[in-house]
């Protein structure tokens, strides 16, 4: 699996994305997992024409010591559909951009 991944998080800032996360992208079901949506002008010309599977989204997986995301575009209405596919370039830059801005608004520095 392709994944982009932060460690060496400080107990104090777990805590702070922690938290974030919770107001911000919510319960998804699962421990630690927050799905954070893809900017929808990013989409790749199959994943836009998938109106039935939007929205797409990033997996982050938050522990006390990192952070995880999958580089992986997702459904969740769906295990399996031709639009789930790895971020190309730009929607890669726009997660690392994303996670960049949360942890510049939460005065992190990594």
């Amino acid at each position: 699996m392709k994944q982009y991944v932060i460690d060496q998080l400080r107990l104090e800032d777990y805590h702070k994305l922690k938290t974030y996360l919770d107001e911000n992208f919510g319960d998804s079901g699962v421990e630690n997992l927050y799905w954070i949506p893809v900017d929808t002008a990013i989409l790749t010309p199959i994943q836009a024409e998938h109106k039935d599977c939007h929205p797409l989204y990033f997996a982050i997986e938050l522990e006390e010591d990192r952070l995880s995301c999958e580089l992986l575009v997702r459904t969740r209405h769906h295990m399996r559909c031709d639009c789930m596919a790895y971020a190309v370039r730009e929607q890669r830059n726009w997660l690392i951009d994303c996670l960049d801005a949360i942890f510049e608004k939460l005065n992190i520095s990594i």
